[in-house]
């Protein structure tokens, strides 16, 4: 279907990593479940490995021919790297079709052209009367009411032409559709056909008798109805070729009234052409009110007469512009792999081209630009320009009859107008899908002005599914549930404009309701499109009801998330009337500390799993106060994960209480070791080691205190010893605490003598902490356990200088030569490196509040596939923490939910022969750097492990994946989060529920051990 045999050639020449691509040709399973068969000793290449190539002398120092100069030239002007270039025609190649495939399709358009031509005609019956129609045909258009005035006959059109961009050579792969306006004599229409749907009945019938026909023909494999972008009034007829070109393309038939048929002031977003009377079935009301616009219906005629005036403007700008096409494809592959071209209001790709247009005619786009120039300069026009509140048009006259922007704004959410001045191209499109739009090119261009290497691959190459980008989603089902919230929010007018459609005309208004609601809590909010759907020609079109589900999806922001206060204004103030309005019963008036009164509405939410679903509560209340949608219709997504972080007794806490008190626990014993009196030397540092500190133990200790009855007291060691008869003590897990010590002369430099000294200093640090705090304390030549608050915390007295000294290395002839030694690295790894990383996550949880669940979960669920011991716990933390440091193309994850599916993504996708996971810890690492460790990756890549993971601290070893894991073990991490992946997805967009998350019929998913 698309191009991603060709792109994983082109990822893997250019050192990329493989990513599934479900839009273009998924590569799928065969770029994962690639042979384990990897070796690791020094010397042998790597299976897969990019290995130089080698130039003889005489190739290496050729001088550059003229046409290579000229392409370098180019290169330097037209894109910011070589690869780029690459990368970006190596695309276009495949998601074009080729020469050989269009010869194909002209056949086959000029045999549909022939027979839609030879199609009879009928004689003229009342549009009521359809008993003429076949019984295997129904007419693809709920028409209700059924009464309408007008005449009915069908005549072979007066012009059959290809429209859209299959014409103008901008169509990509896999879908490949080619749309052809069928205009209609004048003879079929009447003067006032642009009234009560007598249009769209007359287009519906054209095209129902014209499927008849062309369904009897061998020449055609498939003849089915659709509807055009998702509009319901607007039906279609697809035709697919017989035989092995089934898949080849789509023929879309628009049936469309010729020229200057309809009188364009009639069409106005103004104006009102679907009559009250008509539409409700009631007598107009007598006191003279006028009938409320009905823009969408307008729009939706205008569509039809501006077919062919689109395609001629199109055909101008782009014409020989080899690069605006090329840019107009590109921006289509990036519409589709964030899912925002498809269905009614979808970004489509004819919106782009006509923006395109609009920037070549305000100077913006230059027609000698290439396609990556194009992209760039659509996504900046998209990031800072908000046609929400400064409508754009490619209208140039300065007719004083032309409706000004303002009132198109007064009728719709978006406005971009088009070369007539009278018709919004943007007319289906909502604030919200324009927004997303706006927030998805705003990290479009940081990546892209960053100028990472994998820019190309995580711009275009990268699937952004809903249930991946967003922290929460909801679905709400039953659609016919909107019904009965259109008649609460009083819609009628919307329901009359868009011909009965409830939940479009429901949309705008619940999405306006949820943000207001959200507030400061929500960053976007993005709603699904209804999908385009299909039906046979014998059957009844679908009802709004069968489009499945609505589905929305919440960008939230983590410093308001878990606020568990809405503050209103004073009692006072004419807005608390206004507040008190919109929260209903959930207002309630509040005394604060400032002596101030005020409007408050407070959610229940006793811990941090609870308050990051505070959004779910906000949800159901509004939508049952205010459009009676009961919460057993909302089906929330956002926190079904949490469950798997529980413990056994908790059951609304997912730990994050648990690590913050053994933190603040481990606080209170270091300003005790600080303030300890007594040591010959002061403490310099004190720094944790352990996975609680970094807050990603899966389930985190609980304070143990003994039973003083279930032990015998033994006074001369001052030890409890349990008793045979009674049950066994908790085990409790010591939290290693590195306590580093002042350098002195005083040292010694020999490692023994040193392990001596140290020793002494823990027997010394557990009498002081014992004699000074009180503390049970334990020491041993290596380490002292100390009881503090129920938990047992393991300090190691460390001195800085001592991995040092176990490198030196003393030759025959006296010579001192430094040399790494395993007991040098372990104790620098200990002492040093895992202090150092701890610090580094622990400040990256007190900024993303998430972190500590995603590493929770994803250590939870490696170790459910038993695989626990081919992984450090440091290793997954590592790439956990890479999901919040290096998002893009996503914004950090606010939930545990979506940041866990990110993780599978990651892992299942990455490519980890030829690269290195860096995860750049409190951006230490440049972009100089990062450059720099990826190009002596490649240069010892045989002598690295097959995991390697880069921090700032550890720039080429990758220590944390030293011993662990082996090439089948992570081959099988990458088969298995392969296969988890789309099934938790698919469970998570399921509105009946996932079911149980823990074991959910498929081995792979499993989460519990």
């Amino acid at each position: 279907m698309g191009p991603a045999p060709a792109g994983t050639q082109l990822r893997r020449a250019a050192g990329e990593p493989e990513v599934m691509d479900p839009a273009l040709e998924s590569t799928g399973k065969e770029g994962k479940k690639e042979s384990s068969k990897k070796h690791t000793v020094a010397g042998t290449p790597l299976e897969g490995l990019l290995q130089p190539v080698k130039l003889s002398r005489a190739e290496l120092y050729k001088e550059p021919t003229s046409e290579e100069l000229n392409h370098l030239r180019e290169t330097e002007s037209l894109f910011h790297s070589s690869l780029l270039r690459l990368q970006v025609e190596e695309l276009l190649k495949e998601v074009r079709l080729s020469e050989k495939k269009k010869e194909r399709v002209d056949a086959f358009l000029r045999e549909v052209n022939q027979r839609i031509m030879r199609v009879p005609s009928t004689p003229e019956t009342e549009l009521t009367d359809q008993a003429w129609l076949p019984a295997g045909v129904q007419v693809p258009l709920h028409q209700v009411p059924y009464t309408v005035k007008g005449c009915f006959r069908f005549l072979p059109p007066a012009q059959v032409t290809v429209v859209g961009s299959y014409l103008l050579g901008t169509c990509i792969r896999p879908d490949i559709n080619v749309d052809i306006a069928l205009t209609m004599p004048r003879e079929i229409l009447q003067d006032k056909d642009g009234l009560n749907q007598r249009y769209f009945r007359k287009r519906a019938l054209y095209l129902a008798h014209l499927a008849h026909h062309l369904a009897q023909d061998p020449l055609f494999g498939s003849v089915r109805f659709s509807y055009t972008s998702g509009c319901h009034l607007k039906p279609s007829l697809l035709l697919r070729p017989h035989g092995k070109d089934e898949h080849l393309v789509t023929v879309r038939l628009h049936p469309c009234p010729p020229p200057d048929f309809f009188r364009l002031c009639r069409l106005l977003p103004s104006k009102n052409n679907v009559r009250s009377a008509w539409y409700r079935g009631q007598s107009p009301p007598g006191d003279g009110s006028p009938e409320p616009p009905t823009p969408h219906y307008n729009t939706w005629v205008l569509q039809d007469t501006a077919l062919e005036s689109h395609v001629q403007l199109l055909s101008t700008v782009l014409g020989s512009a080899l690069g605006l096409k090329d840019g107009v494809a590109l921006l289509k592959v990036w519409l589709r792999q964030r899912e925002l071209d498809k269905g009614l209001g979808g970004f489509s790709g004819f919106l782009v081209s006509m923006l395109v247009a609009f920037l070549v005619s305000t100077r913006k786009i230059h027609t000698t630009m290439s396609g990556y120039q194009v992209l760039r300069s659509v996504l900046q026009f998209l990031a800072t320009t908000d046609l929400t509140s400064n409508g754009i048009s490619l209208c140039l006259s300065s007719d004083p009859s032309l409706p000004a922007l303002a009132d198109f704004h007064q009728a719709f959410p978006v406005v971009f107008l088009d070369i007539s001045g009278r018709l919004n191209l943007c007319a289906d499109v909502t604030a919200s899908t324009y927004h997303q739009v706006q927030h998805e090119a705003r990290l479009s261009m940081v990546l892209l002005d960053s100028k990472a290497d994998d820019a190309f691959q995580l711009l275009l190459m990268t699937p952004k599914p809903m249930i991946r980008a967003f922290d929460h989603v909801l679905h709400l089902c039953p659609l016919s549930r909107l019904q009965a919230a259109c008649h609460r929010l009083k819609l009628w007018p919307e329901l009359q404009d868009h011909g009965g459609d409830y939940v479009s005309a429901a949309l705008g208004p619940l999405t306006t309701l949820l943000e207001q609601g959200l507030g400061s809590r929500l960053h976007l909010l993005a709603h699904s499109r209804p999908p385009v759907s299909e039906w046979d020609i014998s059957q009844d079109p679908p009802k709004h009801r069968d489009a499945g589900t609505l589905t929305l999806g919440l960008l939230l922001r983590p410093e308001g998330l878990t606020s568990v206060l809405e503050l209103g204004p004073e009692a006072d103030q004419a807005e608390a009337a206004d507040f008190r309005q919109f929260w209903g019963s959930r207002s309630e008036l509040r005394r604060f500390q400032d002596g101030a009164i005020r409007e408050a509405v407070v959610w229940e939410a006793a811990s941090m799993s609870q308050k990051r679903l505070i959004p779910h509560q906000v949800v159901t209340h509004l939508l049952a106060f205010h459009a009676d949608i009961p919460d057993t219709c909302v089906h929330y997504m956002g926190g079904l994960l949490d469950a798997l972080i529980q413990g056994l007794k908790e059951n609304s806490s997912t730990g994050e209480e648990a690590l913050a008190a053994v933190v603040r626990c481990y606080d209170d014993l270091s300003r005790l070791l600080w303030g300890l009196e007594g040591l010959p030397l002061t403490v310099s540092a004190v720094q944790g080691a352990h996975p609680v500190l970094r807050y990603t133990e899966v389930f985190p200790p609980t304070p143990v205190r003994p039973a003083y009855s279930f032990h015998e007291h033994l006074r001369e060691r001052a030890s409890l010893l349990p008793r045979p008869d009674k049950p066994c003590p908790a085990y409790v897990e010591p939290m290693t605490v590195v306590c580093h010590l002042e350098g002195s002369g005083q040292w010694p430099q020999d490692a023994e003598a040193i392990r001596r000294v140290r020793a002494a200093f823990q027997l010394r640090l557990a009498e002081l902490l014992t004699q000074q705090h009180g503390l049970q304390c334990r020491a041993t030549a290596t380490h002292t356990d100390v009881l503090k608050d129920g938990f047992v915390f393991r300090i190691r007295v460390a001195y800085q200088r001592e991995p040092q000294i176990l490198k030196e290395m003393r030759s025959p002839e006296g010579m001192i030569s430094l040399r790494d030694t395993p007991a040098s690295l372990r104790l620098e790894k200990d002492t040093r490196q895992l202090p150092l990383l701890t610090s580094a996550l622990h400040g990256l949880q007190q900024q993303h509040p998430a972190f500590s669940g995603v590493a929770r979960l994803a250590k939870r669920w490696v170790r459910a596939q038993l695989l626990g011991e081919g992984f450090t716990d440091e290793s997954l933390d590592l790439v956990a923490a890479a999901l919040f440091l290096h998002p893009e193309p996503f914004t950090p994850p606010s939930s545990p939910q979506v940041g866990f599916l990110r993780f599978l993504f990651l892992v299942s996708t990455f490519d980890w022969k030829n690269n290195p996971l860096i995860v750049n810890l409190n951006s230490e690492l440049t972009v100089e750097e990062q450059v720099e460790i990826r190009s002596g990756f490649l240069a010892t890549r045989t002598q690295l492990p097959v995991m390697v993971i880069i921090t700032p601290q550890d720039r080429k070893s990758s220590i944390w994946t030293q011993d662990g894991p082996s090439p089948q073990i992570l081959q099988q991490l990458i088969v298995l989060a392969a296969e988890a992946l789309p099934v938790l997805e698919k469970q998570l967009m399921d509105p009946r529920g996932p079911g149980d998350i823990r074991c959910s019929g498929h081995p792979w998913t499993c989460m519990m051990c």
